[in-house]
């Protein structure tokens, strides 16, 4: 049963308020260094690496328990863990205790990604539009980490980046729990929805599956996460404020986020692989690109390669709707979200002494060549879907 529009409302709510909470950080760094007496934002940025490596490790027991105990009460956990957990790094006074708690947040946000969309996606006949709806509120939740963190830091401290959105996330988690109805039964005891598909097929799929969104998550962790200190460093004597600063990467993010609403209706249309590789396709050459811009050129690159990134996004859930009964898509999508996201981390403890060490140059040459490993393995991809896969459903 398809969940209802309100709940879809709320679920994709949750999507941008999970990527928001993720990002608040890194765009809060300098202000939270200079708080925090540390000399400069490259040595506090390793004491984020703990929320990443949690929202991929903890991935695992929320898409199990999200299959075998349901969805929905995993949502509230969510909801309610998120909201509690932002209110406590808001109180934190040191780099420790700050890292602590931003690993417990992560943990928290980890629920959504298994259990959040493939309860939304459950039902749908049109899965790729209701994935590319679903990855424009999340990549929006970015621009609104780069917005209004920008606005909350400077009008109230970088503290009230985070209470202000851990009470918002409290207030929908109890509209959550009024609106949506309780499941009859968990997703594992359901009637299947997907026919067997052959054993190599499934191997190749969660080889790509597993190792795009190992090359996706470290490129998405980089730019994210380096992308509010980059700004600041190219548009050094043009643009100082950190405000408007905000304003110029959350107009970047939020035309990348507008490219999966695209992406998510041409997946509906358009043969899988070929879409996927015209678009990972792009991201080398436009980090090369940035790699030498400055100013309001710069922007216009950010702008195309997070539109190429936000783009790739929906093909790896669009993947798991394709071939993966919905009895146990919260558990594979977790066991992918925990490999790609526990070895992405490491982008997020690395990116901070890597830019002191190299510059922001070196890093996106780097990124350019992990774009052209996802070139690889989206070229090992099948090139048809299993024939006659779905199972009419009664009704």
């Amino acid at each position: 049963m398809a969940p209802s529009r309100t709940t879809s409302l709320l679920l994709n709510a949750a999507h941008a308020l999970d990527h928001m909470f993720l990002l608040i950080f890194a765009t809060a760094v300098g202000a939270i260094a200079v708080d925090f007496g540390v000399a400069g934002w490259e040595d506090l940025m390793p004491y984020g690496a703990g929320a990443f490596l949690m929202f991929g490790l903890g991935s695992i027991p929320a898409g199990r328990l999200g299959d075998l105990w349901g969805r929905r009460a995993m949502m509230l956990i969510f909801f309610f863990g998120m909201g509690a957990s932002s209110l406590l790094v808001a109180a934190t006074n040191s780099p420790w205790q700050m890292g602590i708690a931003l690993a417990l947040l992560g943990l928290f946000s980890a629920i959504y990604h298994p259990v959040g969309i493939p309860m939304l996606v459950q039902a749908a006949k049109r899965p790729g539009s209701v994935i590319g709806i679903n990855g424009l509120a999340g990549n929006l939740g970015i621009a609104a980490a780069a917005l209004a963190t920008g606005f909350l830091v400077k009008w109230g401290g970088w503290r009230m980046a985070f209470i202000v959105p851990g009470l918002v996330t409290i207030a929908l988690g109890f509209l959550f729990a009024w609106v949506t109805p309780a499941e009859t039964e968990a997703p594992s005891k359901r009637k299947p929805t997907i026919k067997a598909i052959p054993p190599s097929m499934m191997v190749r799929v969660l080889f790509v599956l597993t190792a795009v969104a190992i090359s996706a998550s470290l490129l998405f962790n980089f730019t994210t996460n380096g992308n509010a200190e980059l700004m600041r460093e190219r548009f050094a004597g043009i643009l100082e404020d950190p405000a408007m600063l905000g304003i110029v990467l959350a107009v970047v993010y939020t035309i990348g986020a507008l490219s999966q609403v695209v992406v998510g209706e041409l997946i509906d249309r358009v043969p899988l692989k070929r879409l996927f590789l015209a678009i990972v396709a792009l991201q080398a050459p436009l980090f090369l690109l940035a790699a030498h811009a400055t100013g309001w050129w710069f922007a216009v690159l950010a702008a195309g390669y997070m539109v190429s990134l936000f783009g790739a996004i929906p093909f790896t859930d669009a993947l798991v709707v394709r071939y993966i009964d919905d009895r146990m898509r919260s558990r594979v999508v977790g066991m992918r979200l925990a490999i790609s996201f526990g070895v992405s981390s490491a982008a997020v403890w690395a990116l901070g002494p890597f830019v002191k060490a190299a510059g922001f140059d070196t890093l996106l040459l780097t990124m350019a060549g992990i774009a052209l490993f996802s070139v690889a393995f989206v070229l090992y991809l099948p090139t048809e879907p299993p024939a006659e896969s779905v199972v009419p459903q009664p009704g």
